[in-house]
């Protein structure tokens, strides 16, 4: 019984698509991964999803309650934030949203992943902080999304 599950479930992702938003220009790609200080007395938040399960599930991703955008698979987003100063940044899961308090330092970058968790009915969202080193490392290998669209 268990075979039969594993394989129905192995074989509906074979005609499962990926999810894809709205993206930047290369230019803009290009200068976000020169990793370089924020201006003014700002923080920097790279807010990435790297490849993993659920690759059709968009996630919207929002910095103190704005809407910073939705997340697909292979995708960052940077947002200037207040330094010296607590951000909530939170994702859409599968029941309520998941959030991840972020004390900033002025003219600090930090990287932020979400990742796609197992759920009951749909796949669920979740954020961690990385190191600079990993975050940077990702980043690398991802492209730049436009910001401003959430599905709530």
């Amino acid at each position: 019984m268990k075979f039969k599950i594993t394989s129905a479930i192995l074989a509906s992702t074979l005609f499962v698509g990926c999810a894809s938003v709205p993206m930047e220009t290369p230019e803009a790609d290009k200068l976000a991964k020169q990793f370089n200080p924020p201006a003014n007395d700002n923080a920097g938040l790279y807010i990435y999803r790297a490849a993993g399960v659920g690759t059709a599930l968009k996630k919207d991703i929002r910095v103190n309650g704005k809407c910073i955008g939705e997340s697909a698979p292979l995708i960052y987003f940077y947002e200037e934030v207040t330094g010296d100063a607590t951000h909530v940044v939170s994702t859409e899961s599968e029941f309520s949203p998941n959030t991840l308090e972020v004390t900033t330092k002025a003219g600090e970058n930090y990287f932020i992943q979400q990742y796609i968790k197992m759920g009951v009915f749909v796949g669920g969202a979740d954020l961690q902080l990385v190191a600079p080193e990993k975050g940077k490392a990702a980043i690398m290998e991802l492209n730049l999304a436009k910001k401003g669209t959430c599905s709530s």
